[in-house]
């Protein structure tokens, strides 16, 4: 079995001192050019690799960053935290990444593992989370930010879209499509985002005199939207509703799906279907889906930001709530204003 090759070894060959490899190898050491690739080559010459683990041991930071994720189906998770992930190891952080359930009980289960492994940081993406393992993670001096998902919970960082803005904005494009029939169809109920967006729907229509007229909900799943599609369409004209806000992209091409290819109804003409997210397969010509679009970069570069804040200054920083406005997409799955005109 071939020995471990050692950062002496590496200074040894590079001509320079053990202080130097280990600068080379540290994100954010101060290190000239020269004497960094003097150690680069070297330390490929002779196969090194930097003992991460033992560093964290002596300086008191991992350097990981813990991401819990609940679920990857929709298409706005797998790029935001790409993007996520890139910005956090373009400030010299590793990513774990852990897979939860949306309930609190399973997500603190995973928060206990989390911490064993001595996490500087945490983001949690649309999961809930509980008020004692808030305050263990306080406890421990590892800070918490929420992505894409805000609870009442003080001394917790939230970064979101401005999901009432959002919804508003939706409930206002449809009444002056002339819509009378307004449908929602929810995602998860004990989610920010699912309660917000629809928070600002009904202030939407009430401020022009409407309220919903059915309501369903998808629990922001494939399966569980078209189960909802199907019980608020499968009905007379006059019984279901000519419009329907569906409460997150990923949903509402599946209730599109359900509606032309299971209903037979046309889409925009005989139902208005708008969404929210902006997901990739929104601007494709089978869906040309009217929606929300959530600034995922503004989004991640507020929640790094914050994070980052509070790594650097533990316990200094004023815990935020940062709700990113994001713009009405208008494209051809909804009724479209004679004031409007296509931005998608």
């Amino acid at each position: 079995m071939k020995e471990k090759v050692t950062s002496l070894q590496v200074a040894e060959r590079a001509g320079v001192s053990q202080s130097a490899v280990s600068r080379v190898f540290t994100p954010g050491a101060s290190v000239s050019k020269r004497t960094a690739e003097k150690v680069r080559v070297a330390a490929a010459e002779l196969g090194y690799r930097p003992n991460v683990l033992a560093r964290a041991m002596v300086s008191g930071k991992s350097r990981i960053i813990g991401l819990v994720v609940a679920y990857l189906e929709n298409y706005f998770y797998p790029s935001a935290l790409e993007k996520l992930s890139n910005a956090l190891q373009e400030q010299g952080y590793h990513v774990l990444v852990f897979m939860a359930s949306q309930t609190a009980g399973n997500i603190d289960d995973v928060m206990e593992e989390i911490l064993d492994y001595q996490v500087d940081g945490i983001v949690l993406a649309s999961v809930a989370l509980s008020s004692d393992i808030t305050s263990r993670c306080q406890a421990a001096g590892v800070p918490v930010v929420l992505f894409n998902r805000s609870q009442d919970i003080d001394h917790i960082s939230a970064v979101t879209s401005d999901n009432v803005a959002g919804g508003r904005k939706l409930a206002e494009f449809l009444v002056e499509g002339r819509h009378r029939r307004f449908g929602y169809i929810a995602g998860w109920e004990g989610a920010s985002t699912q309660r917000d967006r629809e928070a600002g729907f009904r202030a939407g229509l009430a401020a022009a005199g409407q309220d919903l007229f059915a309501r369903g909900v998808g629990d922001f799943t494939v399966d569980g939207a078209k189960d909802a599609a199907r019980r608020m369409f499968d009905r007379p004209e006059d019984a279901r509703p000519d419009c329907v806000f569906v409460a997150n992209d990923h949903m509402a091409i599946a209730v599109m799906d359900v509606l032309r290819f299971e209903l037979g109804l046309s889409v925009p003409e005989d139902v208005s279907v708008v969404g929210f997210d902006d997901v990739p397969p929104a601007s494709w010509a089978a869906y040309d889906l009217t929606t929300v679009r959530q600034r995922a970069n503004l989004m991640v570069a507020e929640t790094v930001t914050t994070l980052m804040e509070n790594i650097e200054n533990p316990g200094m920083v004023e815990p935020r709530k940062v709700a990113i406005d994001g713009p009405l997409v208008v494209r051809g799955s909804a009724r479209i204003p004679t004031n409007r005109t296509r931005t998608g």
